[in-house]
């Protein structure tokens, strides 16, 4: 063990990994984020208030049990960015690492105890397929790893392909959403009377997450709770 532990120390002198929100050379035990990172992380603490903001965008809309994210993302900041590299920056790691932050708060929340199972919000094929990974299904693995809930991912997909989300209005993105997803033929009795955990990257008007809902609770009896890693300020 001693010379493993010695191989690694000269392969990070060799490359060293960084941090991958400011930069910072990683110590001992550091692992994607630094410790000062993980401390300013800008954490919203939703998941300890009922009625909290993210719980608000879908009154109204769709039911869900319980909704959080993680932190705040504010423009400009080295957290949206981080968001971008783990989307489109073929850093995968960045999403199991804050999905492990996530469920880590999860755990100690009684709201969440009864979650039987993670579903990612699904990437269609020929997205998923370009870009790599499902960023949401490697968040969705690291909440999975923090609170010992199994994921399920193979029960919901996207059935067309739609355009990016980004830089529509609220009306636009729920047109361009709406009707996208459904529940596999013969996957709705894996949903039934169940407690899901929906978990997805950015939450911002929420018309993903409630296009996603909508199919799930197709299901007879199904709950649905709703998790991300940020949500726009």
């Amino acid at each position: 063990m001693k010379i493993i532990s010695i191989f690694s120390d000269f392969i990070s002198l060799i490359y060293p990994n960084s941090c991958e929100a400011c930069g910072a050379l990683l110590v001992a035990g550091e692992r994607t984020l630094c410790s000062t990172c993980r401390y300013k992380l800008p954490r919203t603490s939703y998941w300890l208030q009922k009625g909290n903001p993210v719980e608000q965008i879908f009154w109204g809309r769709v039911p869900v049990v319980n909704a959080c994210s993680l932190f705040f993302m504010s423009k400009g900041s080295r957290y949206r960015k981080l968001l971008h590299k783990l989307k489109y920056g073929n850093k995968p790691q960045i999403g199991v690492a804050l999905g492990q932050l996530l469920g880590n708060e999860l755990a100690k929340v009684a709201d969440y105890a009864n979650v039987e199972f993670i579903v990612p919000v699904p990437l269609h094929v020929k997205r998923q397929r370009k870009r790599g990974y499902n960023q949401s299904e490697k968040i969705a693995v690291g909440i999975s790893q923090a609170t010992g809930k199994p994921l399920l991912t193979d029960a919901v997909f996207r059935q067309q392909y739609n355009e990016t989300q980004t830089k529509k209005t609220r009306e636009e993105r729920w047109s361009n959403v709406s009707d996208i997803f459904a529940v596999r033929p013969g996957a709705e009795a894996r949903l039934a009377g169940r407690h899901i955990l929906l978990v997805d990257d950015v939450l911002t008007t929420g018309s993903t997450v409630e296009a996603c809902v909508t199919a799930m609770l197709k299901a007879a009896d199904c709950k649905v709770s709703v998790a991300t890693l940020a949500v726009a300020r």
